[in-house]
């Protein structure tokens, strides 16, 4: 190659490095900047006092899941019963959107919904295993769906009592016909029941029960087990503790929300609320059971007298619930169905529970 065409050659290449130099050092394009994430601010209106053990803690131990597992994105701020709206009005105020969330016993909003009251508790009826299991695998919660669709509220378990007790009694009950006449605190089927023997049954939220079984409006009064019972105090009320909660084997307490806000999430956002209430549902569960063992025993201590209903009260009030839940059924076609899903389920499980449960606790 002549020396020209050498240099000419080489002069190219050199003029090509340097382009290509020129080219990678160009900076890069600045990258989009990212999108803000949507923040949800809800109110939750609860149908509980204050902090009040297991279900006003139960509800702010949601809310304090739900913000952390979003990062801040949902955020939800707990209101007591009264601070907003009434402890029997949280249902209204879902459905109406004045709070998008609420916490509370679907049997409070009987005359609104009547068939709410199957999906907190029946007497006689499920126990809290039996209850999640027929609610989730059941067909239980496509029910519950159905019974408050027309109202735009969602519905999802979020905590149990388990098993309850009988009540706090100012006379001793040994016979049928000792209920007649009582005035007795008793929401819900349990207390439709006790109309059938004579009594009078009374709804009022648990802050107001106290003051009523003390000055005597009330005589008597059921509200959950040992644990809550003695943080309101109700043994310095009444002489006599009844056992078993034949009108509440169990409760649950549910979450409402309300349905255009559920639809506002993003799908992450609505799945940690979903997930969010399956683990309070079984947290609030194991702190009743240990806290209404620790807390009976202490009611021992301090003297409190605990009593059984005699057999032929238990019968008397199982036939009479029986035909209760029969004639409360037939009132509509839904609530004709939930019973019949129930009813069939109960009767499954009992043949499940003799085997296996039962047998333990005799055994032990």
């Amino acid at each position: 190659m002549k020396r020209r065409e050498l240099i000419g050659a080489a002069g190219l290449g050199i003029a090509a490095l340097g382009l290509s130099a020129c080219q990678q050092e160009e900076p890069a394009a600045a990258p989009a900047p990212a999108e803000k994430p949507q923040r949800f601010n809800w109110k939750m209106v609860t149908a509980w006092p204050k902090n009040f053990p297991a279900l006003g803690t139960g509800a702010q131990r949601f809310a304090d899941i739900v913000t952390r597992m979003s990062g801040g994105r949902l955020n939800i701020k707990v209101f007591a019963g009264g601070e907003l709206v009434p402890p029997l009005e949280v249902f209204d105020a879902v459905a109406r959107g004045t709070a998008e969330i609420g916490h509370g016993a679907a049997y409070y909003w009987k005359g609104k919904v009547p068939a709410a009251t199957f999906f907190t508790t029946v007497p006689f009826g499920l126990s809290a295993q039996e209850m999640n299991a027929w609610l989730h695998k059941g067909g239980g919660q496509a029910l519950w769906d159905e019974a408050y669709a027309p109202f735009g509220v969602k519905p999802f378990a979020c905590g149990n009592s388990g098993m309850q007790m009988g009540g706090w009694f100012n006379k001793r009950i040994d016979k049928v016909e000792d209920l007649a006449g009582l005035k007795i605190r008793m929401p819900g089927l349990g207390g439709e029941v006790l109309t059938k023997l004579g009594a009078t049954p009374v709804i009022m939220p648990g802050s107001e029960i106290f003051t009523a079984l003390q000055t005597g409006a009330i005589d008597a009064t059921e509200w959950i087990g040992p644990y809550n019972d003695q943080a309101f105090g109700l043994h310095k009320a009444a002489s006599y503790y009844y056992a078993p909660g034949w009108q509440e084997p169990q409760a649950v307490l549910e979450l409402l929300i309300n349905q255009a806000a559920l639809d506002q999430l993003p799908d992450d956002l609505a799945a940690i609320v979903v997930e969010a209430a399956r683990s309070c549902n079984a947290d609030m569960l194991d702190d009743f059971t240990f806290h209404n063992i620790q807390a009976l025993q202490q009611l021992k201590n301090e003297g409190v007298e605990i009593a059984q209903y005699p057999e032929d009260v238990i019968a008397a009030l199982k036939t009479a619930s029986e035909q209760v839940l029969d004639e409360f059924a037939a009132q509509s076609d839904l609530g004709s169905r939930i019973w019949a899903s129930m009813k069939a389920f109960r009767e499954q499980a009992s043949d499940y529970s003799a085997l296996t449960e039962k047998a333990l606790y005799n055994w032990r």
